[in-house]
């Protein structure tokens, strides 16, 4: 019988890092999202994995970065208000597919499992951290500009990572 791990989002975050102007990285993350884990057993290993983001959820604490962020020249919230993640196996590594402004790509995420515990209220909790890479060009995110010394504004490589609690549904 599959078991359903919901989210814990008070325990949770997604983060990225992208190069600016080729000198310094960027920091941001998503703090509107929810995920589910299904698997057989406590290893793991066979687990389906689903996450939705609100794409206009991005935050660079920076307003304008942010609302550019948002706008048709990146992730284009309005038309693409969601990303999403889909996996059929978690293990030391996760493949998945990746859906960001409209477009499907698959993606590998290093995942380390943190381990289970009960929390002080009884409630079961798994955790799990990730890391990874992606081509911001793959999902259409294309916007940049040159700059006079050479190099662009935003690169093109991406880092991912989260830190993600999970809770055992009855």
């Amino acid at each position: 019988m599959a078991t359903k791990w919901n989210l814990d989002p008070a325990h949770s975050e997604l983060t990225f890092k992208v190069k600016h102007m080729m000198i310094s990285n960027i920091k941001g993350n998503f703090t509107d999202f929810t995920a589910e884990i299904e698997t057989e057993d406590d290893s793991f290993a066979n687990a389906k994995t689903t996450a939705t983001i609100q794409t206009s959820s991005i935050s660079t604490h920076n307003t304008d970065r942010d609302n550019h962020l948002r706008s048709a020249e990146f992730f284009n919230a309005e038309a693409n208000p969601t990303i999403t993640f889909e996996s059929s196996a978690l293990n030391n590594e996760v493949t998945g597919n990746l859906t960001i402004n409209g477009i499907t790509k698959p993606v590998v995420l290093d995942v380390d499992f943190n381990g289970i515990n009960v929390d002080p209220w009884g409630n079961t909790k798994a955790g799990f951290s990730f890391e990874g890479k992606i081509n911001r060009k793959d999902f259409g995110l294309n916007w940049n500009a040159a700059l006079e010394a050479g190099g662009v504004m935003v690169s093109e490589e991406v880092k991912i990572a989260g830190e993600l609690q999970f809770v055992k549904q009855a």
